[in-house]
């Protein structure tokens, strides 16, 4: 069995409800975006978001759910989808999980407008349900991403990034998502505060885990989803390049800053510089850092009692660490 199978399978029948309710939540009378919107639906990702909201519900609500853990799924990935649309954009991406992606097909502008909609329509989902407790984590969640990718953006420009910026840039833009899937999935079932808050720490930590192995995916030797070297060709400072960076000599840091400053779309410096990062143990180093989150996560949840939804939780840790793209 598949490891996102595995994940998936006690909450099976609500993923497959969930995914016509997702599809329902971005309707509109504007055929264009429905015809935009219908291709979304059919390239959808492996929807690990909506699956954290139904299984941190279910451990908790002794495996009940109701409407409000629905609407808390669908909010969370009309914000996830439209920042995939927005990212693409930003990034001049043309391709998304393999496919076209909504830029490449539309255009920027349609693109944007795109995003705006879904972003639009998950904050409405809540509003018109009342769901302001929900609505109050995603807008945190929202802002904190923007502040992430801005500050990323903005110590690019300076190289001027240690390992404590790196932990705080990645969970913003990434950690704070997945942390507000699992308070909302217990918020849904109104869980009581200290239980909604650990588990906001826990998706916490998975985020910031599923984030450093997404950057370790640079230092690949395989074709994977993403381009090897992409993050040096854009300049970004991910931990293996940052532990490197603050132990070799005054030369070989300004070496590796001119090689990022100057030639980070060579791919033959690029190569020798994810090389010298491997051999100065930047790689091992970063999935130390990794393995140590993820056990904090572990340790976390194995406070709940056993069961087949804690058991999927356990299962996701595995496949964040494990994934291939």
């Amino acid at each position: 069995m598949k490891a996102v199978e595995k994940i998936k399978k006690p909450i099976y029948h609500e993923m497959e409800i969930f995914e016509e309710k997702f599809a329902l939540s971005m309707f509109s009378n504007v055929p264009l975006i429905n015809r935009i919107t219908h291709f979304i639906v059919k390239r959808k990702g492996k929807q690990m978001r909506p699956m954290l909201i139904f299984l941190t519900a279910k451990l908790i609500n002794k495996g009940k759910i109701d409407d409000r853990t629905y609407r808390g799924a669908s909010v969370i990935e009309l914000i996830h989808t439209a920042t995939l649309v927005h990212d693409d954009i930003v990034d001049d991406s043309n391709f998304r999980r393999g496919f076209f992606s909504i830029n490449a097909l539309w255009k920027n502008k349609i693109a944007v407008l795109v995003g705006d909609f879904l972003l639009s329509k998950g904050m409405l989902l809540c509003i018109e349900n009342k769901d302001f407790d929900l609505l109050e984590y995603i807008s945190i969640a929202v802002r904190e991403m923007s502040e992430g990718e801005l500050l990323q953006a903005e110590k690019a420009r300076g190289f001027d990034i240690n390992e404590e910026l790196y932990l705080e840039i990645i969970r913003k833009k990434t950690a704070t998502l997945i942390a507000a899937c699992c308070a909302i999935g217990a918020k849904s079932v109104n869980a009581e505060k200290k239980i909604v808050d650990k588990l906001f720490l826990f998706g916490e930590l998975i985020g910031i885990t599923f984030q450093i192995r997404d950057d370790l995916f640079d230092y690949s030797e395989k074709k994977i989803g993403k381009p090897i070297g992409i993050d040096i060709k854009d300049k970004k400072m991910t931990l293996p390049l940052i532990h490197v960076i603050n132990k070799v000599s005054v030369n070989e840091r300004n070496w590796i800053l001119n090689t990022i400053k100057k030639h980070n779309k060579d791919k033959t410096k690029i190569k020798q510089l994810i090389s010298f990062v491997k051999e100065k143990g930047g790689v091992e180093y970063a999935k130390k850092v990794m393995l140590k989150y993820k056990s904090k996560a572990l340790k976390m949840i194995q406070e709940f009692p056993k069961s087949d939804f804690r058991q999927s939780l356990e299962f996701m840790l595995d496949y964040v660490i494990e994934r291939k793209y």
